[in-house]
């Protein structure tokens, strides 16, 4: 996704891909970042203190992931975090204050009292949860010159790898341990977990598609973002070669009309189930089409339906699905 003002406000909804959209905007048309400035996010000064972390009133200063350089509080106490990965820093045992709600997650009930500061972010609001640092998954910098006048704010690509995302806000949150502990856990996990797929059926090099449904009866083929992410992961499944194409333009996303479906379906196909009525009945009127029925993976019996909020890119939810895949993979 381009560093750069993201078009987030015409695409923001209530669904879960809208939340999609707005961590990504211009990404579904546009190429992502540079790697240098992925590098960037994790760069620090050295005014880090060598003395006691955790001692409260220690700042230091951050390079942020579009090349702000803030003053940030060793040890944050009091968290906003907006965007859509939430349970990246639920993971590394921080409980922000304020949130971009999306209700439905694996992990609603460990934000329960977290303050919803709506989309855009409200000043306002942000103001009165007196924050010590808020961590902005968005490169607008008109919104960033307004909240970064409430506290120390630096922007995040909620759309890296896992690996990155948790790496970069262990360093950001004092929590570098808990982070690689994390990331070791993690991967042994799904390891573990394509090591079992494998074992009861899934054959090396074998396709995965997946598809949702956006209101207004518009089709996407996730690729960068999401579920992909897993799925397309080392051992795991592999894009087609029209998906691929799209991860080759590091796109997160793309429209695609109903009669290019059997271009981009594989082997196995994935349904994220949207939220809104009108999506939720525009997906039962693709599956109940003759074009979706004559896909081999739909023949075959290879498709596999997950609730999009519960199936996202964030740490928790990550785990949720290492642990749904194989009850819906293996029959």
């Amino acid at each position: 996704m381009k560093k750069g003002i993201r078009n987030t406000a015409v695409l923001f909804t209530v669904t879960w891909l809208s939340i999609l959209l707005l961590a990504c905007g211009n990404q579904a048309t546009t190429p992502a970042a540079g790697a240098d400035d992925s590098k960037a996010a994790t760069e620090t000064t050295e005014t880090q203190p060598s003395t006691e972390e955790t001692n409260e009133g220690e700042t230091r200063v951050f390079k942020d992931w579009t090349g702000h350089e803030v003053e940030v509080p060793v040890t944050p106490k009091r968290v906003i975090y907006h965007g859509e990965v939430t349970g990246d820093l639920l993971a590394l045992g921080v409980v922000p204050v304020g949130i971009l709600r999306q209700d439905g997650t694996v992990y609603d009930d460990q934000v329960a009292q977290a303050e919803d500061v709506g989309f855009p972010i409200s000043v306002e609001k942000a103001l009165a949860l007196n924050p010590d640092l808020i961590i902005f998954s968005n490169s607008d910098e008109a919104q960033y010159d307004q909240i970064s006048k409430v506290a120390p704010t630096v922007t995040f690509d909620s759309f890296g790898s896992i690996e990155d995302r948790m790496r970069i806000l262990g360093d950001l949150l004092n929590k570098k341990q808990e982070a690689e502990d994390w990331i070791t856990a993690h991967q042994k996990a799904t390891e573990e977990m394509w090591t079992q797929l494998h074992e009861n059926g899934l054959k090396e090099g074998e396709t995965a598609s997946v598809f949702t449904m956006y209101p207004g009866n518009r089709l996407f083929v996730m690729a960068g973002a999401g579920l992909p992410q897993l799925l397309y992961g080392k051992d795991g499944l592999k894009p087609t070669a029209e998906i691929q194409k799209v991860l080759d333009e590091d796109m997160g996303f793309v429209e695609i009309s109903t009669e290019k479906l059997s271009e981009f379906a594989g082997d196995r196909i994935f349904i994220l189930d949207p939220v809104t009525d009108d999506a939720k009945q525009s997906t039962k009127e693709l599956l109940d089409s003759s074009i979706w029925k004559n896909l081999p993976a739909v023949k075959e019996g290879k498709v596999y339906r997950f609730d999009i909020v519960k199936a996202s890119s964030d740490a928790l939810s990550r785990e949720w699905l290492l642990q749904e895949l194989p009850k819906q993979m293996i029959q």
